[in-house]
């Protein structure tokens, strides 16, 4: 029993480590990228203003890849695993677009888009909703089959 413990902490704290880890790489992609586009005072000016929608979507991602590590913990079959990294990227990726897309306001003039810049600019709080919707769908997608996994898990082991 301690060992089995054992083995879920330290997958815990693995889980942990991955999750921190997305976290911190999508603030620094966003961090970066936006300075390159824009410059450091406007990079700065802009998580500022909308810095709890920034640290919510990146929280989402890492709470998603934690979650997903644990699972790939759980669950013995390749097919399912595989399966679920799947969903869980293409969630993570879409909201990471939701998230990021309004810094084509600063890159759509030089393509010729202003319909684009206007239309991105407009609704800018509403792709960060649409981000922190997709993270809440993937949290509960991938939560659900750990759940399920786990609970599948310890039937195999209790029989």
């Amino acid at each position: 029993m301690n060992q089995a413990i054992g083995l879920s902490t330290h997958g815990l704290a693995r889980s942990s480590v991955w999750g921190a880890f997305a976290f911190g790489l999508l603030l620094s992609i966003y961090f970066v990228l936006l300075t390159l586009i824009s410059g450091w005072s406007a990079t700065a000016s802009q998580f500022a203003e909308a810095w709890y929608f920034i640290l919510a979507l990146a929280a989402g991602l890492g709470i998603q890849v934690a979650l997903f590590v644990r699972l790939r913990q759980v669950v013995s079959s390749a097919r399912q695993a595989g399966s679920m990294l799947a969903a869980n990227g293409a969630t993570s990726t879409v909201a990471m677009i939701s998230c990021c897309s309004h810094y084509l306001v600063n890159l759509a003039p030089i393509l010729g888009a202003t319909g684009l810049v206007t239309l991105t600019a407009q609704y800018q709080v509403e792709l960060f909703w649409v981000g922190l919707a997709f993270n809440a769908a993937g949290i509960a997608y991938v939560g659900d089959r750990l759940l399920a996994a786990t609970k599948e898990h310890a039937q195999c082991h209790h029989s």
